[in-house]
């Protein structure tokens, strides 16, 4: 793991401790962010990639099309970063910090749920603004639920953010 990562680490780990604690002591605020977390596993975003062309028709498929393309790079990019990264996650790091829910994998810069989230929510708001009403809301509960599940560091989610909103912008730039 790099240098910059470790000190960040150090920082944030509290944090992650002591929100990840209050949250699973907690079964009202701990339920609702699992359940939005399995849900940006995939099934959210590729239920709404499915509907969009029964809705919608040929638009619908073509927002569907850009979403899982621009999913693809995002897919790339992340697995590329955590393998250079190597950040491990907050539940593997630090004592005191038990996942909410099982990793999907070791490590954590960035968060995957997160950039994905993004980079569909930004795709999906250009071609259907009245989407906002949901997306916005959806997406920000699954960034959060990766810091309250003990699943990622605030930076984690931060920067992916970041990079999923650039990737989606840029998407939309080159093909919308």
């Amino acid at each position: 793991m790099r240098l910059w990562l470790q000190q960040l680490n150090e920082i944030e780990a509290p944090l992650c401790r002591a929100w990840t604690t209050r949250s699973l002591e907690r079964r009202w605020i701990y339920r609702p962010f699992a359940v939005v977390s399995r849900l940006g596993d995939g099934i959210f975003w590729y239920s709404l990639i499915a509907i969009l062309p029964l809705v919608d028709g040929w638009d619908g498929l073509i927002t569907g099309v850009h979403m899982l393309a621009t999913s693809f790079v995002a897919l790339v990019l992340y697995k590329s970063l955590k393998g250079t990264t190597r950040r491990e996650r907050p539940c593997h790091y630090a004592a005191g910090i038990r996942p909410g829910v099982p990793p999907l994998d070791r490590y954590s810069f960035p968060s995957g749920h997160t950039l994905q989230a993004v980079a569909f929510t930004t795709i999906a708001l250009f071609y259907y603004p009245s989407l906002a009403v949901i997306l916005v809301p959806f997406t920000l509960m699954v960034a959060a639920s990766r810091v309250v599940l003990g699943l990622h560091y605030p930076s984690d989610v931060l920067v992916a953010s970041a990079i999923g909103l650039a990737l989606g912008l840029t998407s939309i730039a080159l093909f919308g």
